[in-house]
């Protein structure tokens, strides 16, 4: 549990006035284009903070003053609360009466995801994900994808943008970690910070989300709660926020599904008032997210100010008319009611959404296509490269390219999902850039859905599988509208394989499934039966598994071999396994029924999942397909992806559907294999990368995915994305692998590693990863030389600070292609024993671009906070006194100089 809380705590009564107060004075100065972590004279474009400042118009001040003397209460209370609009995400009515516009919120993360279908056929441009975004290490990148991205919010009807995302990447499975920037704080805040210049740069509020401690998707829904104490959460989880509020002076903020030491998010008055509103002087207003609102009077008081989306069907709208009766009876002061609207009507105007309102106008999809392909080709991460296989030869005669996928630009699932405006495919690149050479595509592993999210074994693929409609490849599905599966389906077709989950994931517009597979809905899912033959490739013992949340019955020739009673928690399917014999040749009856149980909703729908561990001499013919394709070619390129999406987080880091066995047996049959990754986060690579030559990790690449791959690929690009977070060896070799840290003690969350997240905690536990935060090769080499570091102290005795640190280094291309290096510096363990600190902490880097044989002097500013810790008997940063060790190099393993500067005791900022 976090200490006592700050010493100048607000009582609740006098929030209003403070905050208002606050509101007057303004806001820290931005910082510098250095500080941001490049450096203007050998860095690529890193733009620095932009000068104007919403929170510091006296106009926008002024206009809002006016304006709020003329609403009455129940206006007022009208801002403080969205209605449900279908052409919007997040709503809040417009009103008419003083011209008061609405407010139309759009999912932005990744693009602007549109609602509305009369708008541009509901397509803008789909962006490489931000945890792509964050490998480039490229904070001027960082901000034109935000002012791309809130251009297109304004030409498709929309002023607030939900975006950035500053969730730190705890857990290896987290579903939502390509939404966000990875597992540093430093990296975080500050790509975050420059993608809110960017779409501030437009008349569009950019919300900051999802404060704070939102770490997993397990259990976000029924009250999760993420037990802390507070020097982790000052120093790791609300040290992003911070950096991004001083360097993009966001409109808005968005609180978490999650509770915090118990309290929820949304009403968390340390949370929200002490440290957002009064330690991080953050301005503008906090908005809920979707149905994240569970009291009234606790989170008006506590520092919520907008509840999306409040009018909800009819349910239950916390500050609709029970605000307005806590108002009347005394129990919230008109004081707060004030400032909230306040904090909404300042940004509003100074951003401009009163003067230039949102308008449909066409969107500029060649040149911003052409920016998500530059942004997709910085980000993308050469892991391996043996034998110097990349780049590819100009003169290959043949190319085969493996996967399901392969021919389809992959992204994540959930409220984050675009719909582009095109695509480029991996294999229209890879076809386009070959310059005549033959490319085969072949299928190879079964369509990736959002089953790949549930427990348990792969499903039974198709090529052993007979559908009892057709006699073609996979099992007949009925799908009726009612538990006891009476009358006719209301669906009966054919599918691959059995496997299904519902709710969230189905959601129009959020699911993410291949292309290849039917697309899934959550209608008429109560009542579900598989019917087909089972054919067994050889003699010998299988495991047959069901993974399910509802009354199953596994039929094998008519006999039930695995029976299931309702799952008693609905986000944790159950898997239900049953050990036969089979013979090579012979064909089971297969029969699989489900009926929907109690614990199955609108988040939660039905789930089933058919799968099997087989002897591990089978190999699925497609599979061996591929390989054969795979061996008369010069070259193999597998493209594997995973399932991530807002909603579930992934129950291992294997990839989905025997991606690994095809891996292993293309590698096998061709010794020039090269993987590349489609994937959200951080995967298992160690059952395969020594088996290929390269690997590849392009994340999710946006729309332009393919020709990006494919110019990496031969060489007209050269790789030069950085991890931002470690990819371990897998899911039980993270400093999060503990149960009650994940999925965690019933619902607490325990934040046991305490500061020890990430990079840091493999370090500290002796972790070895199978490829480190920072890691990323390039197709030349980088020299490091003459390392410099200085300081900046001020003051005498007792007052004597350190203000800055400043780290000089020569670095040259000493190979013999054109390339970028990130130059990543970081801070040792500090001189203080009062507490444990991290060997190594990420304090700046700059990204440099070199000829052959350039050299370069690249000075970087480091992060002041990096040199100090949160002191909790005062609730501050502390700056101790002695010698930091700095360190300097590629990755934060592959460190190539080392020195030490002295600091000096003050408060870091």
């Amino acid at each position: 549990m976090y200490h006592a809380p700050l010493k100048n705590t607000l009582s609740r009564l006098s929030i209003g006035l403070v905050t208002t107060a606050l509101l007057a004075s303004g806001a820290t100065a931005a910082v510098t284009a250095e500080a941001a972590g490049t450096t203007t004279s050998a860095a690529l474009p890193n733009a620095a903070p932009t000068d104007a400042r919403w929170s510091d118009s006296r106009g926008a001040e002024w206009r809002a003053r006016a304006l709020l003397r003329r609403m009455t209460l129940a206006e007022k209370i009208d801002m403080l609360h969205g209605e449900v609009n279908f052409f919007y995400g997040f709503y809040n009515a417009p009103i008419e009466r003083l011209g008061i516009p609405a407010l139309t919120m759009a999912d932005g993360p990744a693009g602007v995801r549109i609602a509305n279908p009369d708008v541009n056929d509901q397509q803008a441009t789909e962006l490489p994900s931000p945890l792509a975004l964050a490998a480039t290490w490229n904070a001027g990148l960082a901000q034109e994808y935000g002012e791309r991205a809130g251009d297109e919010a304004h030409r498709t009807g929309h002023n607030v943008l939900l975006a950035p995302a500053l969730d730190i990447a705890r857990v290896a499975q987290a579903g939502r970690a390509f939404e966000a920037f990875g597992e540093d704080p430093l990296i975080s805040g500050r790509m975050g910070g420059a993608v809110i210049r960017g779409i501030q740069e437009n008349p569009v509020a950019a919300d900051l989300k999802h404060y704070n401690l939102y770490t997993q998707e397990q259990n976000r829904l029924i009250g999760g709660n993420a037990v802390v104490d507070e020097r982790t959460l000052q120093e790791i989880y609300t040290r992003p926020f911070d950096i991004a509020i001083k360097q993009g002076d966001p409109a808005s903020a968005m609180c978490a599904f999650n509770k915090v030491n118990g309290t929820y998010a949304c009403e968390n008055d340390y949370l929200l008032n002490e440290i957002l509103k009064v330690q991080l002087e953050f301005e503008g207003w906090v908005m809920s997210d979707y149905g994240a609102t569970h009291s009234t009077v606790a989170s008006i008081l506590g520092g919520m100010d907008q509840e999306m989306p409040g009018d909800f069907g009819g349910g239950d709208c916390f500050f609709c008319a029970p605000l307005v009766e806590a108002v009347n009876e005394g129990d919230v002061p008109v004081s707060r009611i004030n400032d909230a609207v306040m904090r909404i009507l300042r940004p509003m105007f100074g951003l401009g959404l009163f003067d230039e309102p949102a308008r449909v106008r066409p969107l500029p999809e060649g040149e911003n296509g052409a920016f998500a392909r530059e942004v997709s080709e910085q980000a993308t991460v050469l892991l391996q490269n043996r034998r110097r296989t990349l780049p590819l030869d100009d003169d290959l005669d043949s190319i085969a390219v493996i996967g399901a996928d392969a021919d389809h630009a992959v992204q994540g699932g959930g409220s984050s999902q675009v719909l582009p405006t095109y695509t480029v495919s991996p294999l229209e690149g890879i076809t386009e850039r070959a310059d005549g050479a033959t490319v085969t595509h072949a299928r190879g592993n079964e369509p990736v859905t959002s089953a790949a999210l549930l427990p348990g074994p792969d499903p039974i693929p198709s090529d052993f599988l007979r559908s009892a409609l057709d006699g073609g490849p996979g099992l007949r599905v009925e799908y009726f509208d009612n538990p006891a599966r009476s009358g006719s389906p209301a669906l009966d077709r054919t599918e691959p394989y059995a496997g299904i989950y519902g709710g969230f994931f189905l959601f129009e517009g959020f699911n993410a499934a291949s292309p290849h597979f039917p697309v899934q809905s959550n209608e008429n899912t109560s009542g579900m039966r598989w019917t087909g033959t089972l054919t067994a490739p050889v003699t010998g013992t299988y495991e047959l598994a069901v993974t399910t949340n509802g009354v199953t019955t596994l039929f094998l020739d008519d006999a039930p071999v695995i029976t299931t009673e309702t799952a008693t928690e609905p986000t944790s399917p159950g898997v239900h396994r049953y050990e036969v014999d089979l013979v090579a040749g012979q064909e089971y009856d297969l029969r699989a029924e489900f009926s929907v149980g109690p614990s199955a909703s609108a988040d939660f729908g039905s789930a089933f999942k058919l799968g099997w561990v087989p002897p591990r001499s089978v190999v699925e013919p497609s599979i061996a397909e591929a390989a054969e394709v795979a061996a008369d070619a010069d070259v193999a390129v597998v493209f594997a992806r995973d399932y991530g999406s807002e909603g579930g987080d992934r129950p291992n880091l294997d990839l989905p559907n025997a991606q690994d066995d095809l891996i292993r047996e293309v590698a096998a049959a061709n010794r020039r294999t090269i993987v590349v990754l489609t994937a959200s986060a951080a995967v298992q690579t160690s059952d395969w990368e020594d088996d290929v030559r390269a690997v590849l990790h392009n994340w999710y690449g946006g729309q332009e995915q393919g020709s990006a791959i494919a110019r990496i690929l031969f060489g007209d690009v050269n790789p030069s994305g950085k991890l931002p977070l470690t990819i371990p060896v897998d899911e039980e070799s993270t400093p999060v692998s503990d149960e009650d840290q994940y999925p965690g003690d019933g619902l607490d969350q325990q934040f046991s590693e305490g500061i020890f997240v990430g990079y840091r905690g493999y370090e500290e536990r002796g972790i070895e990863p199978s490829y480190p935060f920072g890691h990323g090769l390039s197709y030349t080499r980088f020299d490091y030389r003459r390392l410099l570091l200085s300081s900046n102290t001020r003051g005498r005795g007792s007052a004597r600070a350190t203000k800055s640190v400043k780290v000089s280094v020569d670095v040259r291309n000493v190979g013999r292609r054109r390339g970028s290096e990130t130059v990543q510096v970081y801070v040792g363990n500090l001189p203080t024993r009062r507490v444990d600190t991290a060997e190594k902490a990420l304090a700046g880097w700059a990204k440099v671009d070199l000829r052959p044989g350039q050299r370069r002097r690249v000075t970087v500013n480091l992060d002041p906070q990096s040199f100090s810790y949160w002191d909790t008997a005062r609730d501050r940063w502390r700056t101790p006194d002695g010698r930091v060790p700095i360190y300097v190099g590629s990755s934060s393993e592959d460190l190539r100089l080392a020195g030490s500067v002295r600091i000096s005791g003050g408060r870091a900022r």
